[in-house]
């Protein structure tokens, strides 16, 4: 073994080992077909492309040339209610694929829910997509360690989402876990450090232990991500062009509501402090909060999007909002989310009450342009809630109202200030992505993606 080799070995960045020169559909846009061809050619790869940029048809692509490639099977994994527009889907496109409901594996490719994985075995597919990702990072979850053991037993692997890692490295260090590179833990252990200088994860004596990239592994790490992801907001990240999507105008506003009562002992209205008093002002201004946000959405006879988080909340809002309102809450069967979801969708009810741990990810709703909220600490929900109509194919301006009592203002300034952590990330991911692959080595490949520079 030569240097050079011996370097790429201990690179984790090793060339995929996926199918090459592949057939690729003609309804791929140039900046989805390069990102199929490059994620079918690295064999189990992760695409983090925002929201409208066409994931669908570009997992779609990716499962279809799996399948020939290997005449196996592929499953492709979804949130509640996404599977059956994913069918749709694929109708539309020319690609077969049916949905289970009951473990069947059906020939090519079979779209299931993520509950249902449990009806599955590994060793009937040759490849397994992940469509929102993002529920990887849950990393202490069940339903990741379902996820990654399912996925390490199979062969070609695919991750795919737009919100990777908008706050911190979890979902990194999960994702590349999944995918069968860097554990977790090994991930950590290799590019950062912790308080406490030593390889202890989760909390210890009920302290949380922050992790921090070592002072000189940040470029190495973003190097060492775009080894095996390709993250993008829009095509010209990729040195495409960005003619056909442009998203119209989003404008939010802020409104704030003077609670009717005051804290236990409090002798006039405080911003909240601490998670424990924020969420005593959540509940004490139920009423409140609910009277404004039902003003904002009633009488203007056009869809709106309403977000809760209690259960309070959803059940005030559907009796104020009344018979044009359908409220999809977690005491729903899988089958009955489905129905309201698809109401909504069709125009069947004018306002969707909901969730975002029920409804936020993966759906697409492009008829609707006006999105109502109350403010939490999750980037997260508050991205994947704005973009279920804010993204690529909407033709209106999007208008989000968010209504917060006067005590939850800090709430609002921690959701702000998220959201320029998140900004900054992705233009990092992004940036290390373009230098990663703009790197060439004539003496060792042609025309192709080498290893990064930083070798």
């Amino acid at each position: 073994m030569d240097y050079n080799a011996y370097l790429a070995s201990k690179s984790q960045s090793e060339r995929g080992d996926g199918p090459r020169d592949c057939q690729l559909p003609s309804f791929l846009f140039d900046y989805q077909a390069h990102l199929v061809r490059w994620a079918l050619e690295r064999g189990r790869a992760a695409l983090f492309a925002d929201c409208g940029l066409g994931k669908t048809p570009m997992l779609l692509a990716w499962s279809d040339a799996i399948c020939r490639h290997t005449n196996g099977n592929v499953l492709v994994l979804t949130p509640i209610a996404v599977a059956g527009q994913m069918v749709r889907e694929a109708e539309k496109f020319g690609i077969e694929a049916r949905r289970s409901f009951a473990g069947e594996v059906h020939r090519g490719i079979t779209i299931t829910n993520y509950e249902r994985l449990h009806m599955f075995r590994p060793e009937d597919f040759a490849g397994v997509v992940c469509d929102e990702s993002s529920i990887l990072k849950n990393f202490n979850g069940a339903r990741k360690g379902e996820i990654t053991a399912f996925m390490r037993k199979v062969r070609y692997r695919l991750l795919d989402t737009a919100t990777a890692a908008p706050n911190d490295f979890v979902e990194l260090g999960t994702s590349s876990e999944a995918l069968g590179y860097l554990g977790y833990m090994d991930m950590l252990n290799r590019f950062f450090k912790n308080d406490l200088n030593n390889s202890a994860s989760g909390r210890m004596r009920g302290e949380v232990i922050k992790w921090r990239l070592k002072g000189h592994a940040e470029g190495p790490f973003w190097r060492w991500v775009t080894s095996w992801a390709r993250a993008m907001r829009k095509p010209s990240d990729l040195g495409f062009d960005d003619a056909r999507l442009i998203l119209p105008p989003l404008t939010q506003t802020e409104h704030i509501v003077e609670a009717r009562t005051l804290a236990d002992g409090m002798l006039f209205a405080l911003p909240a402090a601490g998670l424990k008093e924020q969420r005593e002002e959540r509940r004490r201004t139920v009423e409140e909060r609910c009277e404004k946000l039902a003003s904002l959405v009633s009488g203007t006879g056009q869809p709106a999007l309403v977000w809760c988080h209690l259960n309070d909340e959803g059940d005030l809002l559907e009796e104020m909002l009344g018979a044009d309102c359908v409220q999809v809450s977690g005491s729903d069967s899988d089958e009955r989310k489905e129905e309201k979801f698809n109401a909504f969708s069709d125009g069947q009810a004018r306002v969707l009450v909901t969730k975002p741990k029920i409804g936020a990810w993966g759906l697409n709703f492009q008829h609707c342009a006006h999105v109502t909220t109350f403010p939490s600490h999750s980037y997260e929900q508050y991205y994947q809630t704005i973009r279920r109509c804010w993204r690529f194919g909407q033709l209106r301006p999007v208008h989000v109202d968010m209504v917060a009592s006067d005590g939850e203002v800090g709430v609002l300034k921690n959701m702000i200030r998220k959201a320029e952590q998140a900004d900054r990330m992705f233009a990092n991911l992004v940036a290390e992505m373009n230098n990663a692959v703009s790197v060439t080595r004539a003496n060792n490949f042609t025309n192709q993606e080498v290893l990064p520079s930083w070798l």
